[in-house]
């Protein structure tokens, strides 16, 4: 009578393979996902009236990034760890120089009056732009506002504004809204 085939004891490769697989979850890194945090705003109606909205020279400024990445934030070359502050100064205007943008009396609920800033920053950009490029331009104008943002929050509030609850978010938000415009890529035409 033949002897059955020794087996190797086969109960711990289940041990083995799970440890195996939490190895490489805990070792492995993911890649981390890069871009804007921006919510698009929602489709229009298609059977919504398209009213052109008048702009005053006044209370817009320009912000081109090149194909070579150069900046120009109102039709001055600047360097991008400029921006922040130029752009700050722009929707301020706390001397209300005639060159920059008009305030207007709102009434803010909860608040009460305060005088808004008119002032849009447009971002303009060709198709030869890097995306590194774009990207620290758009971060210097979202900084740029957030610590307008904060700065009021502070006054008013005594809390920087992710420190606030949801209605005094709302308050600060109204009170300096993020009036950033993105135009359409432009062709220049290089290859």
């Amino acid at each position: 009578m033949a002897r059955p085939a020794q087996q190797l004891p086969s109960s711990s490769l289940a041990d083995i393979a799970f440890m195996v697989l939490i190895f490489f979850l805990l070792v492995s890194t993911m890649d981390q996902e890069m871009g804007l945090q921006r919510r698009l705003p929602p489709m229009p109606d298609p059977n919504q009236k398209t009213d052109d909205v008048q702009i005053k020279r006044r209370n817009i400024m320009v912000v081109r990034i090149n194909d070579a990445d150069r900046l120009l934030a109102g039709g001055v070359p600047m360097d991008v760890s400029m921006l922040k502050e130029k752009a700050k100064e722009f929707l301020l205007n706390p001397m209300n120089d005639e060159n920059l943008p008009e305030k207007e009396d709102k009434v803010i609920e909860g608040f009460g009056s305060y005088p808004i800033s008119k002032g849009v920053i447009s971002l303009q950009n060709t198709r030869g732009t890097s995306y590194n490029a774009y990207l620290k331009v758009q971060n210097e104008l979202v900084k740029a506002v957030n610590e307008i943002r904060d700065e009021f929050a502070l006054a008013n509030f005594g809390k920087i504004y992710l420190k606030l609850d949801e209605d005094r978010q709302r308050i600060v938000r109204d009170a300096i809204p993020q009036n950033i415009s993105e135009a359409d890529p432009k062709d220049t035409g290089r290859k």
